[in-house]
């Protein structure tokens, strides 16, 4: 699947910026276009592979490029007043090759929570292809305003996209684990999970061809409907033999037997894993309305009859019977089952949040004032132009 990522905010920034060193790693081809908006000049200087041309500095008028210290709402009016900015970067995507735009941001901070929906709006205004988010919930341990954020910019994010992918910081910070090693490690987990997602069906010249091919089409559909979507994943090292594997499937005779009993068995194996296992938003996939199965490896480890069995016993599960399933070839030595779930309803951390947005509505003023603090300190001082960004 070919995707324009537009990074908001510092931690989108981050992602798609490791979206792009995960592209050019594996040849994927996922990345067609990648850009980051931020408030903050600092984050934008801080990015390694996304281009210089396509970061974006806006709000300079307003927060001189300190960002906007939290306050989404401020976020969401300077996204609003330099949209047209964002658009000048946008106008340089060639919409025709690309399937679908994917909007990455942090919810818990200001530019980013406040204006991913607002960029995702303007999308969908403008071009008929789908418009997806990515949102990382902020841990429970980052403090109540960055919690208020996030519940307040959920409910609009996920109206203004077409679905949203979420990520849970809270299920994946490790106890112990210092702040920037734990968002490292977050990032690489986002991107390898959704990088074999939405590389599924990419082929360059000279990969193999999947028996079962999954194409952009099938995520579109496992996607269309709206809601919120999770992922799970789950690995098995395996060695690489020397052929492509391919006629291993044509094959006859009792070894070949006994090797795809095996292959069969471990797929299904896989498969429990990363349904039932740490999903990116932890949730019960009973009542899932969609599911899309990716199983990724080389080929000679994967078939037709444990995919198969595999979607089978997700459909069980689900109880959705719009369960899609194929195989992504890939020479690496390990086997992957990658899981969409799509528009999950049973989620205990959504209702946490919504219910500490309530509460927090009564402390509305003093998170309001912490804000402003902060904003204030950001950039008193500083009255000066500031010079070009690059």
């Amino acid at each position: 699947m070919k995707l324009a990522m537009i990074g908001f905010g510092q931690a989108g920034g981050k992602i798609v910026d490791r979206f792009v060193d995960y592209d050019e790693r594996t040849q994927s081809g996922i990345v067609r276009s990648a850009i980051a908006v931020n408030t903050a000049k600092a984050d934008l200087m801080g990015l390694e592979n996304i281009q210089n041309e396509n970061r974006v500095l806006i709000g300079q008028s307003r927060v001189k490029g300190h960002g906007v210290g939290a306050d989404n709402e401020l976020g969401a009016e300077i996204a609003e007043e330099d949209i047209d900015e964002v658009q000048g970067a946008i106008d340089s995507i060639p919409t025709h090759e690309i399937d679908a735009f994917l909007v990455v941001a942090g919810m818990g901070g200001g530019t980013g929570s406040g204006g991913a929906p607002v960029l995702a709006k303007h999308l969908k205004r403008i071009y008929t292809i789908p418009v997806y988010g990515l949102g990382v919930l902020p841990g429970s341990d980052e403090g109540g305003i960055y919690t208020l954020n996030a519940a307040r910019s959920f409910q609009t994010f996920v109206r203004e996209v077409d679905n949203l992918l979420v990520f849970d910081n809270d299920s994946w910070r490790q106890a112990g684990e210092s702040v920037e090693g734990g968002y490292e490690e977050i990032n690489e987990e986002i991107v390898r999970r959704f990088g074999v997602l939405f590389g599924a069906g990419e082929v360059g010249q000279g990969d193999e061809v999947g028996e079962s091919v999954v194409d952009s089409s099938e995520i579109i559909n496992t996607l269309a409907g709206g809601g919120i979507s999770t992922v799970g994943y789950a690995t098995e090292e395996v060695e690489l033999s020397d052929d492509s594997g391919l006629l291993s499937r044509f094959t006859g005779g009792d070894d070949e037997q006994v090797d795809t009993a095996h292959t069969t068995n471990r797929i299904t194996s896989l498969v429990r894993k990363a349904a039932l296992g740490r999903l990116t938003l932890p949730c019960e996939i009973e009542g899932a309305e969609r599911a899309l199965l990716v199983m990724a490896g080389p080929t000679e480890h994967l078939n037709r009859k444990g995919i198969e069995r595999g979607r089978k016993w997700l459909e069980e599960q689900t109880g959705s019977m719009e369960v899609r399933g194929g195989d992504y070839p890939l020479r690496e030595p390990q086997v992957a089952s990658c899981i969409l779930l799509s528009g999950v309803n049973n989620v205990p951390r959504i209702k946490e949040l919504q219910q500490v947005a309530i509460e927090a509505q009564d402390n509305i003023e003093a998170i309001r004032e912490e804000s402003e603090d902060n904003l204030q300190n950001l950039v008193e001082d500083d009255e000066d132009e500031l010079e070009p960004l690059f």
